[in-house]
């Protein structure tokens, strides 16, 4: 099943309303999301229809619920027009985070604003039945303690790491022993659409929609985490590439060492710029007699965590940010082959990893100035997300709207 599928069959559709209408209504919506409120003379000139249709349309959306009038604009002179905008409790979007050892999820109403939020719901993820059972057990029980009925919840979104196709539904990654697209499974047990998503790929989203994006059209997103990922943003549309796998930049061989990566081969990106690059790191530094910090993390059995980590650097721990400028460095490496590849207007570093802010944006942007064309990387800025961790969630939520309203 595709997922836009739901799309044309269950929202915005009356009897009487042809396919065309419907795709209209759709792209009324959609130009509410972007520019705010608007008058109909506004909105016939952003979607270049004539009067009466636009005003049919409209009235057929106040009358559903997902239009509201909100009454006469102030004008200098003349007839003072009409105003109408998003109606925030037309319905309600869900967005799911997959991590290793827990759950974020949050809610927003139809105009995109939060109104709920979980960010530290234990979880862990592991490829078998029960995980897929407990996480379904999970999302259920949050959408039941939402002080919204369940019936206003229009889409879910969730992420995941690793290889996933949007389109068919089915992830490559993680919960892959049904025969049916986890999509299907994942709709069928919560009884609400679904679309499934890479984590890194969401995070981008929920940058260029609601983070450090200011205009930019062609986004390039690092997600610097324990692996190594991006999204990539074209001519503002995310790049799925044709079985939706783009952005594994972390397997992208640059380097010649003899670090076997998880992906089974030796010189990936991710051996030396990575959460695990770092851990690795950290472990033969330490037993080679370097101080850190970090020490009694690292002699005990449950290790040290990427938050912990960050919270060495930040708090100058001399190893950690050693460790920090040599990942930097190899990642700026890489981003430069992108940079000379797709000449980004704008590189957004992300993942909890890039909450360490300066310590590892410097190192990369002095590494992209020394792999990368002068003429290519003077157009390219380099930013540290905006929304930091919650890039992914946040970006979940509005990809449920924006996957429901025919926006990508």
């Amino acid at each position: 099943m595709d997922s836009s599928d739901h799309s044309t069959t269950n929202f915005l559709f009356r009897s009487e309303d042809s396919v065309k209408n419907v795709l209209l209504k759709k792209k009324i919506i959609q130009q509410l999301i972007f520019l705010g409120n608007s008058s109909i003379a506004d909105i016939c000139k952003m979607i270049e229809l004539s009067v009466p249709t636009v005003t049919k349309l409209i009235l057929d959306l106040v009358d559903d619920g997902y239009l509201v009038e909100l009454g006469k604009q102030d004008t200098s002179g003349g007839r003072k027009p009409s105003m109408f905008g998003l109606n925030p409790n037309a319905g309600y979007f869900v967005g799911v985070e997959v991590r290793r050892t827990r759950l974020l999820l949050a809610t927003i109403d139809f105009m995109g604003e939060m109104i709920d939020q979980e960010y530290d719901i234990p979880y862990t993820l592991e490829n078998t039945p029960e995980a897929l059972d407990e996480l379904c057990t999970l999302i259920n029980n949050y959408i039941d303690h939402l002080p919204v009925d369940r019936k206003k919840i229009l889409y879910i979104s969730m992420n995941l790491s690793g290889r996933i196709n949007s389109i068919s539904g089915y992830s490559y990654s993680y919960f892959y022993f049904s025969e049916e697209p986890l999509m299907m499974v994942l709709e069928e047990r919560l009884g609400i659409a679904v679309n499934l998503e890479n984590d890194s790929r969401a995070m981008a989203y929920g940058e260029y929609m609601a983070g450090v994006v200011q205009g930019e059209k062609n986004i390039l997103h690092i997600n610097l985490n324990w692996g190594l990922g991006s999204g990539i943003i074209i001519d503002g549309k995310l790049y799925y590439g044709k079985s939706g796998f783009s952005g594994e930049i972390g397997h992208m061989p640059v380097f010649d060492n003899e670090i076997i990566c998880k992906c089974g081969k030796k010189g990936c990106l991710e051996t030396e710029a990575s959460g695990f690059a770092i851990m690795r790191m950290l472990n033969e530094k330490y037993k080679a007699g370097c101080t850190t910090i970090l020490a009694d993390k690292i002699d005990s059995e449950e290790g040290v965590s990427l938050y912990e980590f960050v919270d060495a650097v930040l708090k100058e721990d001399v190893l950690a940010i050693e460790i920090v400028e040599s990942i930097g460095l190899s990642l700026g490496r890489g981003v430069a082959g992108l940079i000379n590849l797709l000449n980004p207007e704008l590189v957004v570093i992300g993942g909890p990893l890039s909450e360490v802010n300066d310590y590892i944006r410097l190192p990369i942007e002095s590494a992209i100035r020394k792999y990368s064309l002068n003429l290519v990387n003077k157009d390219t800025n380099i930013k540290v997300s905006k929304l930091g961790t919650k890039a992914g969630v946040i970006g979940s939520c509005l990809l449920s709207r924006s996957k429901l309203l025919g926006l990508i």
